[in-house]
């Protein structure tokens, strides 16, 4: 008979038992980027996951924002996660191109996310199949004073024509009918998009950020025709002003649209603005018929071609991509779920209402002009829309300035 010390024998039995354990648990490697509350949220996630499937193990590597942008083109070359934190559309199209991103339509025929997700599927669709799986994005749109509509005696705008017509009482009022600050270049590019968007639709606005349209063709200049109308209500330094003071501007009355994002309503409020003088509005109608396209970038979750647990990483994504997680992870980060069926503050009615307009957005949903853009493109296009709104008479040599970077750059 074998004889152990006291005690030994309690040691045994637990380290067999947890060798077993790791045996029969399966490892999935993610990669992400997340700051310090969204990090904390999705650890949530991950325990919740792990709960349901014990035999799982969710290890989760987390870079700092612009530290993750290099690592990504490394590890998806040379030691590939099973997960890994991306973006959504043109942000992801190199990707996929160059077969890093795996095919994961599978998960979305699998749990119906064809209608759950339906909002985002186009801008997560390349080649008529799906490239990952969105879980948050924040809605764009128009923020506007209430007292200063009142003060110009307007009503909310049911179309473009009326917006413009709109301007012109701002302006008789002494009120910007649209303020801006684009001495950091990008807010401009909201407003371009916008344009974009609501005169020649999603898929063509993809195609112009992806290089595949001349800058000097015509359908450009029937944005720049239509952002030409409301240019002399714009006010007038937004080059040398920051989108905080332009905030201010709203704030004060100032003003009385604002095409920003949702992140701005805490400066809104911080400023004085009440949920009974600050509005929200998509933005109007430009092409009678068009299929309305939003903007709301959108973070996402995809599996490395490399990946090495395929089948538990998909699980992970049909998991984030649910309704109840979706719900948990952006109430606590104050950020909408991409699924139609997850539920928001309703004590928020910024919030309510992004959900509403981004769920109902039949025509895609945009990422933004420096995420759809790549970063050369998007810094000289973004510095044309800063010039065009100064000085509109240079359009023609902005267009042609914006396509020989069109040229040099997809090339």
């Amino acid at each position: 008979m074998v004889r152990f010390a006291k005690g030994t024998t309690a040691l045994m039995v637990a380290l067999l038992l947890s060798t077993a354990a790791n045996a029969q648990q399966r490892v999935v490697k993610y990669n992400a980027d997340y700051d310090p509350i969204p990090l904390a949220a999705m650890e949530a996630l991950i325990a919740d996951f792990e709960a349901a499937n014990p035999d799982i193990d969710v290890q989760l590597n987390n870079f700092d924002h612009e530290g993750y942008k290099t690592a990504i083109r490394n590890f998806l070359t040379a030691d590939a996660p099973d997960l890994a934190n991306w973006y959504a559309g043109n942000r992801m199209a190199p990707f996929v191109a160059a077969g890093q991103f795996m095919d994961v339509s599978d998960v979305w025929e699998a749990n119906g996310l064809g209608d759950s997700l339906a909002s985002a599927k186009a801008s997560m669709t390349i080649d008529g199949k799906q490239w990952g799986v969105p879980y948050t994005y924040y809605q764009w749109g128009i923020y506007f004073n209430r007292d200063a509509y009142k003060a110009a005696g307007v009503e909310e705008p049911k179309n473009w024509d009326e917006f413009v017509s709109n301007c012109e009482k701002f302006s008789a009022a002494g009120i910007d009918c649209l303020t801006t600050g684009t001495k950091a270049l990008w807010p401009g590019a909201g407003i371009f998009d916008y344009m974009s968007l609501r005169t020649n639709g999603y898929e063509w606005h993809m195609d112009l950020t992806a290089g595949k349209i001349a800058w000097t063709d015509q359908k450009v200049k029937d944005v720049f025709a239509q952002w030409a109308r409301i240019q002399p209500y714009i006010t007038k330094n937004h080059a040398a002003i920051d989108w905080q003071d332009a905030a201010a501007l709203l704030v004060q009355g100032k003003a009385a649209n604002y095409v920003m994002g949702n992140f701005a309503v805490g400066t809104f409020k911080e400023g004085g603005m009440t949920n009974d003088t600050l509005g929200f509005m998509v933005f109007p109608e430009i092409t009678p018929g068009l299929a309305r396209a939003e903007e709301a970038p959108t973070d996402t979750i995809h599996i490395p071609a490399g990946a090495k647990n395929v089948e538990d990483a998909k699980k992970f994504l049909a998991f984030v991509a649910s309704a109840d997680a979706q719900t948990k992870w952006n109430n606590a980060q104050g950020q909408l779920p991409v699924n139609k069926n997850s539920t928001v503050n309703s004590e928020d009615p910024y919030l309510v209402a992004g959900f509403e307009m981004l769920s109902t957005a039949t025509g895609g949903i945009a990422q933004f002009f420096d995420r759809d853009a790549p970063a050369e493109m998007a810094k000289a296009g973004m510095e044309g829309f800063q010039e065009f709104m100064v000085k509109p008479e240079n359009l023609d040599a902005i267009l042609e300035r914006l396509e020989k970077a069109r040229q040099r750059i997809y090339k």
